[in-house]
């Protein structure tokens, strides 16, 4: 096994992700890459940007989030894990699935809410649709206990 996919969404789960996939990492000497699947931009999607002070509303909104996901990169290395942060903009499912490809991860590790059945009915789950597309591994941490 050499690398790991971690993908987190900055809650409060995300730490208990990072921790298992760490552990492991460090276990199998392999890469851990913590990835978080930002938003796409509006225009991305059908919709106009919108004025000057929506994109910069939004470009704060990204390097605030990627400044998290690099700290959280850091964190992991001090640990002394072989560790690297990146921050995606995409679908979250197709964009999990499609760096789990080019990352040319051999685990992917991410975290679960726990939602009850009528949002998974109505929303569905990015962990179930993970699960589904992966042609690797999938290690799912539960949420409860840590948020």
């Amino acid at each position: 096994m050499k690398n790991i996919l971690a993908p987190i969404d900055l809650s409060a789960v995300s730490m208990s992700v990072i921790e298992s996939a760490g552990l492991l990492a460090k276990a199998l000497d392999a890469k851990l890459w913590i990835v978080h699947v930002a938003a796409p931009d509006p225009d991305f999607v059908g919709f106009s940007a919108g004025p000057r002070y929506v994109r910069t509303h939004r470009a704060d909104i990204l390097r605030h989030e990627h400044t998290e996901v690099q700290a959280m990169a850091e964190r992991s290395r001090q640990q002394g894990v072989d560790a690297e942060g990146l921050l995606v903009q995409g679908p979250t499912t197709e964009t999990i699935l499609g760096e789990s490809i080019h990352l040319k991860a051999d685990l992917i590790v991410m975290g679960s809410h726990g939602h009850g059945a009528l949002f998974k009915a109505l929303v569905g789950s990015v962990c179930e649709q993970v699960l589904s597309g992966s042609k690797v591994p999938v290690m799912i941490i539960p949420a409860r206990g840590n948020q």
